[in-house]
Order: C-alpha cells, then structure tokens, then sequence
C-alpha cells in the first residue's frame, strides 16, 4: 500500500489508500479484491485532478500511476499504445524528437493516460481539434464482472462514448492508443497582445483564434471598472524550423506546505499588477519551447503547496456562445468584488467541436478557470453567486475540477449523466458521483 493520496487541491481532505498495480496482467485480479474488501473503489493515477472526482468513495484507490509502459508506436502514422499510468510527459519524451506531438494537451503535461480520457481533458487548441476523446481510438476496459473489453468508436461504442469524460466509473482503464499529430519543430511561434479590458478580448478571439492552432488569455481577476477583465492574449502556432528538442530545465520544488495560504488579496494584487504590466508593448512575437507555452506551472513542483494546509478550489466553468460576455462580466465583477482568486487566471474559447464522450466538459463559447484557497464560509458564499451566474446562462462546471457543485446543477448541465450511471461499474464510486448523483 502507498502513503495517503489526495486530489491536487487537498480539497474535500479525504486521504486515499493506495493499491499500486506494477503489471499489466495482475490489475485485473487486484482492483478486483480491492473492490471486494471495500465494497468499491476507484483508479487514481497521478493524482491531478482537483476536487474530489478522484477520491474514491470508500478511500481505498487502485494506484494505476506505475503502469507506465509504451506498447507499441507506428513512427509512420503516429499511432501509439501505452499503459493507463504513462503521464502526457512520458509520450512527449518518446514522441517530439520523432516529429510527433500531443494533439490536444492540459495545462499540465503529468496528467495519466487513463486520466486524460476519464476527464476528456482540453487544451489551448479546442477551437480547432477538440477534445482528447476526439483522438482516441481505442482503449480496453476492465469491468468487474465480465472480462476485458476493447472499445472503439466501432466496437463496444457505448462504453467508448461512457468512458470519454466517464470519470473512471465505467472499469478500469488497461491502456489507451491515440493519434498523434506531425510537427516540424518542437517549438512554438507566439504573439502576445496585451488587452485592456474583457471586450478587447472577446475582439481579440474572434479575429485570431481561427487563424492559429493555439489561443489563450491570462486575465487580471481583481480588475475593476474600465479594467474588467484585462489580460495578456496568447495565440501560437508550431514553429516551422528550430528542431525537435525535448526541453531540459532545472525545476525547483515548493519544499514544504506553509500553515496559510501564501495567495491573499495583497500578493495577488501586486502579481497580477507586475504581470500585467511586464509587456510594455501592445504586442510581442516571441518563439519558445513547448514546456513554457502550455506548462508554465510544470516548473514549480508541488506548486499546490503555496495555498497552504487548507489547500484550494479550481472553478472552472464553460458558457454558451451567444451569453458569454455578459456572463462573463457579470462572473468576473463578483470575483473582483470579492478580492480573492488565482495568480493564474486562464480564459479562453471553446469550439464546436462535438467530442465522442458522453460527458465532456466544453461547449461553443468561453471557459474561465481559477484559483480560490480554501476558505469554508467565503467560498460557499462566492461559489454560490457564481453558480447562479452560470446557471441563468445556461453553463457548466468541469468535474475534473470540482469540490462543491450540487447534484441539482450538475444533473441540469450533464443530462446523459443516466446513460452513464446504467453502465458505471457497481464495484466503482467516487465521491464525487455519490455527491452529485447518489443524494
């Protein structure tokens, strides 16, 4: 058994015992005895989820993180299989110096393999290729009381469609083969414009997005009045020369958890203000290595220390086209007025394209993610006033972020959430389903 697992956020503080699986061909026989002993349970990988969607109801996880063998690649096609606990980090290894990238990534690169299809995680290229689901073609799924299943959008395509953004309550996912996309260099071309306020940006998107792969928006969260919503606005494109190196950086670590939280209203402040206003100019090109273009927090690790023994909330929600911008200002005005939030602030838009899975988190129009440290009552009351907001537009929340949504709203936002409950796993259940489906 490994030491006490926990989400990234440490919010809800439900420590997980794990079951670590070293081999392929004893996962079967092992999160099955673990099933039987705790009545269910739960695949946790690395751990990068935010609320409690990785949390098993009865705290005991099967620990998949060290199945992390690649099982074959076609350099050709860009086809490759890999065990459900190779992280995103580990294929970029392998695949870039190839001339081979993840067609869709998160903003983090230490995300599993089985986690990335359980979440159907996004990345900065939505608007053009979807979600992760879009580029998977096929899986095999351990369920508890039949025998493995291989799943693709031709075969066993309900369990295909259940398990994309399924929140790894279908089975247990043995391994994932995906398509990966051609680069002619490990390196992105990037122009960086510096926005006044949350119209500039809404302008900004719908004149670049469909003229770059990548696009993405820091924004101000504590900005007011005029200010509302400034930002920095990132578009990028693979660079068409420079190599196909795999960046090698010296991280530092956040060596210890403090007792409080190290994000207040002062530090923030004063780093979104430094942020803003370290590009002078309206506009700057710049080219970089991938790491820093979509894992700029990669670099910091165990950065989840800083908000302290408390830990955080991620809110993360998703609002249709044609009622964005008015929700979005009416969200962040009652963010600025409550002057907590995050230091990295990610706005962006989502596209129409439709991902296979039955509960993925985007939709046509814009997705705003931060940063709360966990403060009981201020949460709730802020929480509750954003829910509000995203509910009258007719938004959502992601579950792969979430600490608090109630059932209500989460069975309004994600309707096929039946479909999946007649084909959960009975042997599974996280906290998270049973609190949003199960009360």
């Amino acid at each position: 058994m490994t030491k006490a697992l926990s989400s990234w956020g440490r919010y809800p503080n439900f420590p997980q015992a794990g079951h670590p699986v070293q081999w392929r061909d004893a996962l079967q026989s092992v999160w099955r005895d673990v099933a039987r002993a705790n009545g269910t349970t739960l695949a946790y990988g690395n751990g990068r989820s935010y609320g409690d969607s990785c949390l098993a109801a009865s705290d005991q996880v099967v620990h998949t993180r060290p199945l992390d063998r690649l099982i074959a690649a076609d350099w050709q096609t860009g086809v490759l299989r890999a065990e459900a606990g190779t992280t995103l980090d580990e294929i970029l290894q392998v695949a870039v110096p190839r001339g081979w990238m993840l067609p869709v990534t998160p903003g983090t690169k230490y995300v599993t393999l089985g986690g990335a299809v359980a979440n159907d995680v996004h990345g900065k290229n939505h608007h053009v290729r979807g979600t992760f689901g879009r580029h998977v073609r096929r899986f095999s799924l351990l369920r508890s009381e039949r025998a493995p299943l291989e799943c693709s959008p031709e075969i066993n395509t309900e369990f295909f469609a259940a398990t994309i953004g399924g929140l790894g309550l279908t089975g247990v996912i043995e391994w994932v083969e995906i398509q990966l996309m051609p680069i002619r260099s490990s390196r992105i071309s990037v122009t960086s414009i510096r926005f006044a306020n949350l119209d500039e940006f809404f302008a900004l998107s719908e004149e670049l997005d469909s003229r770059h792969e990548y696009s993405v928006a820091w924004i101000d969260c504590l900005s007011r009045g005029a200010a509302l919503g400034r930002g920095i606005f990132m578009v990028g494109d693979h660079a068409q020369t420079g190599g196909l190196d795999v960046p090698v950086k010296k991280k530092k670590t956040v060596p210890l958890t403090p007792p409080i939280s190290l994000i207040n209203p002062l530090t923030l402040r004063a780093f979104n203000t430094l942020y803003y206003q370290r590009q002078q100019r309206k506009t700057v090109y710049s080219e970089v290595d991938y790491d820093s273009y979509f894992y700029p927090l990669d670099s910091l690790l165990e950065w989840h220390r800083i908000y302290g023994r408390r830990g955080f909330q991620q809110y993360q929600c998703v609002l249709p086209q044609d009622r964005s911008r008015d929700a979005m200002h009416a969200i962040l005005e009652t963010i600025g007025k409550s002057g907590t939030g995050s230091f990295l602030a990610v706005l962006k838009r989502c596209g129409d394209q439709i991902s296979p899975g039955l509960l993925s988190f985007p939709m046509e129009g814009a997705s705003l993610a931060l940063d709360f440290p966990q403060h009981d009552e201020g949460n709730r009351v802020l929480f509750e006033q954003l829910d509000a907001i995203v509910r009258e537009a007719g938004g959502r929340i992601y579950p792969a972020k979430d600490a608090h949504m109630s059932a209500q709203d989460f069975q309004a936002a994600y309707p096929q959430w039946r479909r999946l409950e007649a084909l959960r796993d009975p042997a599974l259940m996280s906290r998270f389903w049973q609190r949003t489906t199960q009360t």
